[in-house]
């Protein structure tokens, strides 16, 4: 994850093409989503984030999304889950518990995810499509709910 100096700059740079300030607000979740042991949902993100008022966080949550700031996580659970975009963190994946909703980041070897964005090339390629990035997501159940 970039240092928390860069990650400002780039958030403030991110917003600011899309004609939006860095609020404190905004501040607030982004710190919340840094410090989370991966991808939470708004009612997590407000219980670790007593700076964060809820009146104005769904709001914000979504312009954020639109800068490219926050990625929004849809797995069919009760309420989508958050995470500070890809590009100011790391490549990763997940594992999303199909009962509880637990979302977690994994983060796969160097030469594994060579040889995966080599097999989606080939498959993209035979399709006439060029990929831009991959993301993969695996569904089961957690060690809690087994």
């Amino acid at each position: 994850m970039v240092a928390t100096s860069e990650l400002e700059r780039a958030v403030n740079d991110r917003l600011a093409e899309h004609d939006l300030r860095y609020t404190a607000g905004r501040r607030a979740i982004v710190e919340g989503l840094k410090a989370a042991d991966g991808p939470v949902t708004l009612p997590e993100l407000l219980d670790s984030s007593p700076d964060l008022a809820q009146s104005s966080a769904y709001r914000n949550l979504s312009l954020l999304e639109e800068a490219g700031v926050v990625r929004r996580l849809v797995h069919g659970g009760e309420h989508a889950h958050f995470e500070l975009a890809e590009s100011l963190t790391e490549h990763h994946h997940h594992l999303i518990c199909e009962s509880c909703g637990l979302v977690r980041d994994v983060v796969l070897e160097a030469e594994l995810e060579r040889t995966l964005d080599k097999t989606f090339d080939t498959l993209a390629e035979a399709e006439g499509f060029v990929t831009t990035h991959h993301t993969v997501d695996l569904y089961g159940l957690c060690s809690n709910c087994r």
